[in-house]
């Protein structure tokens, strides 16, 4: 037996452990302090009625001869699948078949696991800042080369860097690449693409035969018109580019678990169809999310439920907007928080993330993530998210109203 040395490449500890671990030391040294967590994308509201209702009925079916369900479809249930394939495509005029949806115990296995239908070799680019799990599961797979501690980067991977400077909308890469992972809205700058824009890496990935992963969790979250939701807005993507998304955070399914990603039947690499080799992956690997929670899933899209999650959505963007106005109001530097839950802010001149993760943690107790935890080009830069309760959340923009005001 030899094991996965590829373990032994990446960090001991995931972002938010580490996160866990600092806050779990200072809570022990001051035990009155009331920290407040602005960090890890975490949900606090409730499930909307809508959804407790369906997941009681689910229960209730499980209990009769008649009604019962056990092993499901690996892709997921009918009437889910048509659901999402219907209500988040076909009503805004994009073609999709359910059979091209693909339901999952939620976004992040997604994203590791979709890895599995590309080469050993291939070469990975990405936006950077970005997602950890983008990263981690590539490193263990045993892609993208050495680590340079001095660069902060892997050897063999292409960033695709964000910065103030180009808007946090990183250029298209100027070599050859495999597979582009792209995050919109982004995680953790909060920061979004206009379609031409998106059309641009969409034609990009068209011309050079490369693949585009589109993580668009935060779709839900988007207020302004002229955004798009679904990378397949974009002329032709539905011949590059697999979709990615979550009920996590649109419906408040972090302790359910459930996701899906999109794998257009279109979708062809030397003659290897990607939708039946993730299906086959699929059928290999997994026995499918439980019926239970697919059939709160599909509540999601009915009445009350769909307008409920709106309220919710609109209560969290409301946090969001918060936070934004009240940082600027003490002269700090912030971005996002328009069309996402997160708030991109830059730190005090000298201050790195960690640092000021520590400042805020002992002078304020307010928790964020530092930037440099989701890549190099996120050094400098503090993610905010707007999840917490109204009450905390309002007692958050009061002290960083402090800490800069001292």
């Amino acid at each position: 037996m030899q094991a996965n040395h590829n373990y032994s490449r990446i960090s001991d500890s995931y972002l938010f452990s580490t996160i866990a671990q600092k806050i779990d030391t200072y809570t022990q040294l001051n035990p009155d302090k009331e920290i407040i967590r602005l960090g890890i994308g975490d949900v606090t509201q409730p499930l909307v009625p809508g959804i407790i209702q369906a997941l009681h009925q689910a229960v209730d079916e499980q209990a009769s001869t008649d009604t019962f369900r056990g092993y499901g479809p690996e892709g997921g249930y009918d009437f889910l699948r048509e659901a999402i394939a219907q209500h988040d495509y076909q009503e805004v005029g994009l073609s999709m078949d359910s059979s091209e949806v693909f339901v999952s115990d939620g976004a992040k296995s997604d994203i590791a696991n979709l890895q599995e239908l590309f080469a050993l070799d291939s070469i990975i680019a990405m936006g950077d800042p970005i997602y950890p799990v983008y990263i981690d599961s590539n490193v263990l797979t045993g892609r993208l080369g050495e680590w340079n501690e001095e660069l902060g980067q892997w050897s063999e991977l292409v960033y695709l860097e964000s910065h103030a400077e180009n808007h946090f909308r990183p250029a298209l890469p100027t070599e050859k690449v495999d597979v582009i992972y792209l995050c919109y809205p982004n995680n953790p700058t909060g920061m979004t693409l206009t379609k031409d824009e998106l059309q641009q890496w969409v034609d990009f990935a068209l011309e050079n035969e490369s693949l585009i992963l589109f993580d668009a969790a935060y779709e839900a979250y988007i207020q302004e018109d002229g955004i798009p939701h679904s990378i397949y807005e974009c002329e032709g993507a539905e011949r590059c580019a697999i979709e990615v998304r979550s009920f996590s955070k649109k419906a408040g399914f972090t302790g359910l678990r459930l996701g899906y990603s999109v794998v257009p039947k279109a979708l062809t690499f030397q003659n290897m169809n990607l939708n039946q080799m993730w299906h086959r992956r699929q059928s290999t690997k997994f026995n499918g999310a439980p019926y239970i929670i697919q059939r709160a899933g599909w509540a999601c899209y009915q009445e009350p439920a769909r307008t409920q999650i709106e309220e919710n959505i609109s209560y969290y963007m409301e946090n969001a907007r918060m936070i934004k106005e009240g940082l600027k109001e003490v002269g700090a530097t912030v971005y996002g928080g328009d069309n996402a839950p997160y708030i991109w802010l830059k730190t005090p001149v000298g201050v790195s993330s960690w640092e000021f993760f520590d400042q805020l943690l002992e002078k304020v107790q307010v928790v964020g993530t530092p930037g440099v935890g989701f890549g190099p080009s996120g050094e400098g830069y503090f993610r905010l998210t707007a999840f917490n309760t109204r009450d905390n959340t309002e007692k958050a923009v009061e002290r960083l109203q402090k800490y800069y005001s001292e």
